[in-house]
């Protein structure tokens, strides 16, 4: 299944090209196999990438031993003005893959890089974008079948029969039950905080004991919830907003 047919900018910094070229033909195996379309730029110097340097890349597939300024200085200075590009470590020096998790690097290969592990990293990748990026879930409303883009989903609510998703945009009725909800936001950031609620915990901007605030308005944690959404919530916020 593809990511949604959207494309993937990808930057290789390399200074060997044949390493660059080796990599380039990897995106395109996986993308082909896999239904997702890669770009791929390749950049020789890590000063000329620096200096050209936009948010336009999802992935950054970087050595690390390269002439100028290494690799790690490089993403140093990317995350000054990038924090949200997914980084991954290309390189021969293993000792150094491991300082890679300092500057919130997703992972590292070690070369020569096969395809099984090219393969296995991206997999891993693809995916965690594709959660970063949210996704549509489909409910059954009274008119019809709707989307309801869960990157803008503040909270779902049940009231009696019904499930309600809060979003940024206005309300959405639906039938259902929480637990089917609960299923389909798998792997997403929500939590329940009691019996009625399902928070997007990216929207949260208080908590206290008895309750959770989401955009001004104030959800109820019950006490039987209490310990396991504030524990949720923690691991979440010591992911620096991701889920560990």
């Amino acid at each position: 299944d593809g990511a949604g047919g959207s494309m993937i900018n990808v930057a290789i910094v390399e200074d060997d090209r044949k390493a660059a070229e080796r990599l380039s033909s990897f995106f395109s195996k996986y993308g082909a196999e896999h239904g997702i379309e890669f770009r791929t730029v390749h950049f020789e110097s890590s000063v000329n990438f620096l200096s050209v340097y936009s948010c336009d890349y999802e992935l950054i597939m970087m050595d690390i031993d390269m002439p100028e300024m290494n690799g790690m200085e490089l993403v140093r200075r990317i995350r000054e003005r990038d924090t949200e590009v997914m980084i991954i470590f290309v390189t021969n020096l293993a000792q150094y893959a491991v300082k890679g998790y300092e500057v919130d690097a997703f992972d590292f290969m070690v070369k020569p890089v096969t395809y099984a592990e090219f393969s296995m990293k991206m997999l891993r990748a693809v995916n965690c974008m594709r959660q970063r990026e949210g996704r549509n879930i489909w409910v059954s409303t009274r008119g019809g079948k709707k989307a309801v883009n869960t990157e803008k989903l503040m909270y779902v609510e049940v009231m009696k029969h019904s499930i309600i998703f809060h979003t940024e945009e206005g309300s959405t009725v639906c039938s259902g039950t929480l637990g089917g909800i609960k299923e389909m936001l798998e792997g997403l950031p929500f939590a329940q905080c009691n019996r009625c609620y399902l928070v997007n915990m990216k929207y949260i901007t208080e908590v206290n004991a008895t309750e959770v605030v989401i955009m001004n308005e104030r959800l109820v944690i019950s006490k039987m919830r209490r310990k396991e959404f504030l524990q949720e919530f923690n691991r979440y916020i010591a992911g620096g907003g991701k889920l560990l």
